[in-house]
C-alpha cells in the first residue's frame, strides 16, 4: 500500500491548466484498481492519493504518466505501508505477510 503525497511546484493556474487530464488520469488509475482514495489537500498545495500497486517502481510508472508530472506542475512522495489495522468497513485493506 502507498500514499502519495503531491505538492505542487507551479502556480495554481498552470496546474488548473492540466487538471482535468489529471481528473481523468485518476479515473483510469480506479477503474485499473491501483488507486483506493484520492483528494487535494487543506489549503490546496498539492493532493494526496492512496494506492495498492504490486511494487513502488510499478506504481512510479504510472505516476510518471499523470498529466501533472508531464506538465512539471508537481512534486511526487511516495510512502509505502503495510496496513495491518483499519476501521470497521475497511478490512480489505489489511495485509497479510511481507510488504510487497
Amino acid at each position: 500500500m502507498f500514499i502519495v503525497s503531491l505538492t505542487y511546484i507551479r502556480p495554481l493556474s498552470e496546474v488548473d491548466a492540466v487538471l482535468d487530464a489529471h481528473v481523468s488520469w485518476l479515473k483510469q488509475g480506479y477503474l485499473d484498481g491501483l488507486f483506493l482514495a484520492s483528494g487535494r489537500k487543506v489549503p490546496r498545495d498539492g493532493g494526496v492519493i492512496m494506492a495498492r500497486a504490486s511494487s513502488r517502481e510499478a506504481l512510479e510508472r504510472v505516476l510518471a504518466d499523470d498529466p501533472f508530472a508531464r506538465a512539471g506542475v508537481a512534486r511526487y512522495d511516495v510512502i509505502e505501508f503495510t496496513p495491518s489495522m483499519t476501521a470497521a468497513g475497511l478490512e480489505q485493506l489489511v495485509e497479510s505477510g511481507p510488504a510487497r
